[in-house]
């Protein structure tokens, strides 16, 4: 079984002191092209970003106040039913 990738195009408009630093970067870096570079950019940071993007993070305080408004709340707001059902659809 064969397997084809289709591949895309991303068109950039830069300084050209901003495509110099690219193309050493690229250079410095190993890499054949500042495609390259770049692709490679795309791949090690963008999971990092969307990870943080998906994550809510809390200290103890916070959490702790959040779980004692979760049970002591008789009834849930229909903005929070509203997110909620939201972020179940994105499977969150």
């Amino acid at each position: 079984m064969e397997i084809h990738l289709e591949r895309d195009r991303i068109d950039l408009r830069v300084y050209a002191s901003t495509k110099e630093l690219a193309q050493r970067a690229a250079a410095a870096s190993g890499c054949s092209s500042v495609t390259e570079y770049i692709v490679r950019l795309i791949h090690e940071n963008a999971p990092q970003t969307l990870r943080e993007q998906a994550t809510i993070q809390l200290t103890n305080e916070q959490f702790d106040r959040f779980l004692k408004a979760c049970n002591t709340q008789q009834s849930v707001p229909d903005r929070l039913k509203q997110t909620a059902q939201l972020l179940d659809k994105e499977g969150l």
